[in-house]
């Protein structure tokens, strides 16, 4: 283990430390507020980019046909919703620390700033995040299944509702 690795486990160590005594200090109090302090943290490493990087100029149309051939899926390997999403709230200048809502078919993120359709779409999902009244939508091209009538309406229906509407 490099001397920096060791370094990070024992600043994480640190802090369980610190949480389990605030947390024995709590117990021995009445607690009368509504809403529960959250001690836990986050641990975040660098990794590569879970999505396919254009190459801005490919030098023959045959590798051009290749590129678009390999973007029908944008998604690079098999990574987890969870590092998609983080990696999305970075994208978007996001706080790591957002609040993140899982919600019928979609991510709500600090209520109302930013919605992540990852996994599946459907007009029903849709209706339902207009309802949100969300600031951007971001959805993967893939969830459309190759059905250009619903991602042209769902453009359409975010757009005459004032919603910053992507899909990457």
């Amino acid at each position: 283990m490099t001397l920096k690795a060791r370094r990070i486990n024992q600043v994480k160590e640190r802090i369980r430390r610190v949480i389990q005594k605030i947390e024995k200090e709590q117990n021995n109090q009445l607690d009368f507020s509504e809403k529960k302090q959250d001690l836990g943290f986050k641990v975040f490493k660098l990794s590569e980019s879970n999505f396919k990087q254009w190459q801005s100029k490919p030098s023959s149309a045959e590798e051009l046909m290749e590129q678009m051939k390999m973007f029908v899926n944008p998604v690079n390997g098999e990574p987890t919703t969870e590092s998609m999403i983080y990696e999305l709230l970075l994208k978007s200048g996001l706080n790591l620390n957002s609040i993140i809502e899982k919600k019928e078919g979609f991510y709500l993120v600090n209520n109302n700033e930013l919605v992540l359709v990852l996994d599946k779409a459907s007009e029903k999902i849709f209706d339902a995040i207009v309802k949100h009244h969300p600031l951007k939508v971001i959805a993967l091209d893939l969830v459309f299944e190759n059905n250009d009538q619903l991602k042209t309406n769902t453009s359409l229906q975010m757009k005459d509702a004032g919603i910053d509407f992507k899909t990457i």
